[in-house]
């Protein structure tokens, strides 16, 4: 990762940031900012103007899979154990089909905390392990609007994430995402 801001950190996929923001620890517990707009617009660009702050919880063995919806998003776990795998499905971009992973300890008072920027076109997914369940917070800038949801497949050979539970527990529609591959045929020599 290259370091572009006093904070932030580019990764291998054009548009997925991550970010790390100092925490002040005393004897009450921490203060964490998770991040600032100013330095995130000066350092990448992104004019990110949050519409909708989301909250979901996932217990132990869930995976989320790899949604692609068309938005800009800010996410930050504040429980448990969480992998994070950031797929690039831009047509056009050379890491197509690229990830890069993240796992976020937030399980002791000892942990590190840091957030993503997840820019559109870049498929996010998250797996909860450990015992603890994982509450997970995200900002995005667009409404959600469920005809624009879309996802690929959790299990797609052609990516071959190494998930770090057996048997997991996934939604239906998730068991239902189609592959790269039946979504970019041209790509895949078909």
């Amino acid at each position: 990762m290259k370091q572009i801001s006093e904070h932030i950190y580019e990764t291998s996929l054009n548009g997925l940031y991550k970010i790390e923001m100092p925490t002040f620890k005393d004897e009450r517990g921490f203060f964490h900012e998770v991040f600032r707009l100013d330095e995130l617009k000066k350092a990448t660009g992104v004019d990110f103007k949050p519409v909708q702050w989301n909250h979901s919880l996932s217990k132990p063995k869930v995976i989320r899979a790899i949604h692609t919806e068309g938005w800009n998003k800010l996410v930050y776990p504040v429980t448990g154990k969480m992998f994070a795998v950031i797929v690039d499905v831009r047509e056009e971009s050379p890491t197509f089909g690229k990830y890069e992973e993240f796992v976020f300890d937030n399980t002791s008072y000892d942990s590190s905390h840091f957030a993503l920027f997840i820019s559109k076109g870049l498929g996010n997914s998250i797996c909860a392990f450990g015992s603890q369940p994982v509450n997970y917070m995200y900002l995005v800038d667009e409404y959600w609007d469920n005809s624009k949801a879309q996802g690929i497949a959790w299990d797609d050979p052609d990516i071959g994430i190494k998930w770090p539970v057996e048997d997991p527990i996934i939604s239906e529609r998730d068991k239902n995402n189609p592959r790269l591959s039946d979504l970019f045929p041209h790509k895949y020599g078909k």
